[in-house]
């Protein structure tokens, strides 16, 4: 045994023989006093002349801070009780943090006793932490129904010798949920009903522990429905053990404008909606997500999210660029092509960014950082940024393992021939054509040392290439692998938020121990499943859209309305810019102009953000309306950049923006033919109502509208008033 034990009472026990260790018990006392965190010691500019290393990580520095700074103040050698490192955490004499312990406790002691031995400081042969434990833990969800209020966790540290120590007084707590807090001492309370996560931390490495808080439920009774494959069997038997009941099913109306919306990216047409809806064939619903999914509109919008995640945009890639990126991403989901080798092509594709369009991933990301990073979060779903600057608060990257990555992308050079940008100040524009190569050597430099670094796979002890490999081929292969643990999974978890709107990992692209998806068995069942049919797109968004979880109801039930999380109902969430101006385009039957592209073009067809337009060209009213409503710029490799909160601006843009006037206005849309269409009051009305909303009006709306038809005059004003306040309603506007 190394080290020192912590006894059941609190007491330290040190193994005979043995003093207390300097990177394992001192080290582990500053993170849990929170010394040197950003808030405190840890600040780049340190607090009251005392600066430390961030989190820990950098035991040599510390120990040199703590036993030479000032004189010695912080340690007394000869009276350790006088010791400023004792008396400011515990508040004996003024400190501005306030106290972090007491007298007699763990933290107390273990510094004491470290100085009364001498101040021995790290040491090479010291033990390596390896791993943590937690105890309730496992990954499993811990469920604890009212009454029950709070849950002790424990944490045990596993050593490179051999030996398990017990570190929960030693370890630092943090919840990241609103449902629970949790003390110093690791006991997680209730704050509201629901799930959170604490994260236990000793030294550099995290542990996480689930936990839901469920309310009593009295007489509470499980309502299902048909597990249709084995993503109902995981959500369902969650459910239950949350004491929730799912939604209803949604009636064939609302599946279809959802499936239509998630696929194709826009409304199914009248007659789509009635010929679905009159339809009493079987399994009707699975026979619709395989027509969908034949479409090509399915690529085209497909297409546009991946534009979004690959940064295809005319700043960096000109408009050639972007055109021919989006021709290539659009082809390739068209032609069903294993998202492994869509992965493999873009990694490795190099040459000229015209003729070989995969090339424009690396033309967008020009700087070595850069492409590491972007990489990391699209292909493995892992947010390595923190890294950069320090080891990553929340997960096991270090700047080792960050430096070791981006040198993988050090040797890609480009050739510009001609850069035709207009602006010669910013450095930022390209025009023109490239070639993106990689040469035959060249390194990256640490910023910590200037040394070399050796370029390395994440996670792997043995993922490095030699001199003769193509860094990008092994990073590529690697990437695409079984032994990956990242790659399918973050696939997985990217096509679930597109269909579901919450990812089982959330954010969608922020893997790690410390932030553990919500159905864990689920997501790896789906990433084996993608393997096994060899990465096929189609074939996993089927499986996900047959489920009864896809087609449950928004409405919420007693059980459901106050929860977040679980999938117990659908959360109702704004069309996306392009969905919504393709919408109230197909609804009024006239096209908007998006400057520098062709009348009759839909949003979710535009191959980047902006046409490159003369300088005297503003922006059209659609142009405008699509970043308002949320198009990202694609400056970030982040669904997150896509903007879906409501603000003013658009209310105003929907209730009597230029856009939307000049559409319902048009001389040449569908409302003037219903005018001279000779149909009823109301059969136009009707005709409105399947084409806006996919189904007929209830028999009060008809009443209305019939209404508003007898006291308007001309039915074209009528027609207008009506179409303006369907496209205005909750129920247009939103994907439920």
């Amino acid at each position: 045994m190394f080290g020192c034990l912590l006894a059941g009472s609190g007491s330290l026990l040190c193994a005979a023989g043995h003093s207390i260790d300097f990177s394992n018990d001192v080290m582990a006392v500053l993170s849990k006093a929170g010394c040197n965190q950003g808030t405190c010691h840890g600040n780049r500019l340190g607090k009251g002349g005392f600066k430390l290393p961030l989190r820990g990580q950098d035991p040599a520095t510390d120990f040199q801070t703590i036993t030479r700074g000032l004189g010695g103040r912080r340690v007394d050698r000869v009276d350790p009780g006088k010791s400023l490192i004792l008396l400011k955490p515990s508040a004996e004499i003024p400190h501005e943090g306030g106290r972090r312990f007491s007298a007699g406790e763990v933290p107390f002691q273990i510094l004491r006793d470290w100085i009364e031995e001498g101040l021995p400081g790290p040491d090479p042969g010291s033990p390596k932490l390896l791993r943590l434990e937690a105890s309730p833990g496992g990954g499993e969800l811990e469920v604890l129904v009212e009454p029950a209020f709070e849950l002790r966790i424990r944490v045990y540290a596993e050593f490179s010798d051999g030996t398990r120590r017990d570190v929960s007084e030693l370890a630092v707590y943090e919840s990241t949920g609103a449902a629970a807090a949790v003390s110093s001492q690791g006991v997680a309370r209730r704050v509201s009903f629901g799930e959170a996560t604490i994260l236990g931390r000793y030294l550099e490495l995290q542990v996480p522990v689930r936990v839901a808080f469920v309310p009593a439920m009295e007489g509470y009774e499980w309502r299902g429905h048909q597990e249709k494959n084995f993503i109902d069997k995981a959500i369902f038997g969650k459910l239950r053990l949350l004491r929730m009941n799912p939604s209803e099913i949604c009636d064939d109306t609302v599946f279809l404008r959802r499936a239509t919306l998630d696929l194709a990216g826009r409304l199914p047409t009248s007659t789509e909606a009635r010929e679905f809806t009159f339809d009493e064939g079987e399994a009707k619903r699975a026979r619709k997500i395989d027509e969908l999914l034949a479409t090509a509109e399915f690529a085209d919008f497909w297409a546009l999210k991946w534009g979004d995640l690959l940064r295809n945009e005319e700043k960096v890639l000109d408009r050639k660029g972007v055109q021919t990126f989006q021709r290539w991403l659009r082809d390739s989901i068209a032609r069903g092509k294993p998202l492994d080798v869509f992965a493999r092509e873009i990694l490795t594709a190099r040459g000229s960014t015209y003729r070989n369009p995969p090339a424009n991933y690396l033309r967008a990301n020009r700087d070595v950082l850069e492409r590491a990073e972007n990489t990391a979060q699209v292909f493995l779903g892992v947010r390595l940024a923190c890294a950069k600057c320090h080891n990553h608060p929340f997960e096991r990257w270090t700047q080792d393992d960050y430096y070791g990555w981006a040198a993988l992308f050090s040797r890609v050079r480009y050739k510009v021939y001609e850069n035709k940008r207009r602006d010669g100040l910013d450095k930022n524009a390209f025009i023109g054509e490239q070639i993106v190569w990689m040469a035959r050597d060249g390194s990256l430099k640490d910023p910590r040392d200037g040394r070399d670094v050796t370029p390395r796979l994440l996670g792997t002890d043995d993922g490095i290439p030699t001199k003769e490999d193509d860094p990008m081929e092994f990073l590529a292969e690697w990437v695409v692998s079984p032994e990956n643990p990242f790659f399918a999974r973050s696939l997985v978890n990217r096509i679930w938020f597109n269909l579901m709107g919450t990812g089982l990992v959330e954010p969608d692209d922020d893997f790690r121990a410390t932030n553990p998806p919500s159905h864990p068995g689920l997501l790896e069942r789906l990433a084996r499943e993608l393997e096994r049919s060899a990465f096929d797109l189609r074939g996993l968004i089927r499986l996900v859209m047959n489920s009864s979880t896809y087609q449950l109801s928004s409405i919420p039930l007693p059980s459901n309305e106050h929860a977040e999380t679980g999938f117990a109902r659908t959360y109702p969430r704004r069309l996306d810019a392009e969905q919504l101006v393709d919408s109230l385009a197909q609804v009024l039957g006239t096209h908007p102009v998006f400057n520098g592209y062709p009348r009759g073009i839909r949003a979710v067809q535009i191959p980047g953000t902006n046409a490159i337009l003369p300088r005297y060209k503003k922006p059209s009213s659609a142009d405008v309306f699509l970043k308002l409503f949320g198009k990202p710029d694609r400056q970030l490799t982040c669904e997150c950049e896509r903007m879906s909160q409501a603000h003013p601006a658009q209310v105003f843009h929907l209730v009597s923006g230029p856009m939307l006037h000049g559409m319902i206005s048009s001389g040449e849309n569908r409302l003037g033919n219903l005018a001279s269409s000779g149909m009823s009051d109301a059969k136009m009305v009707a005709e409105l109502y399947w084409s806006a909303l996919g189904r007929p009006p209830a028999e009060a709306e008809a009443v209305s509208a019939g209404a508003l038809f007898s006291s308007a005059g001309a039915k074209r004003a009528a027609l207008e008033d009506l179409a303006w306040a369907l496209v205005n309603s909750k129920e247009f506007l939103l994907r439920r």
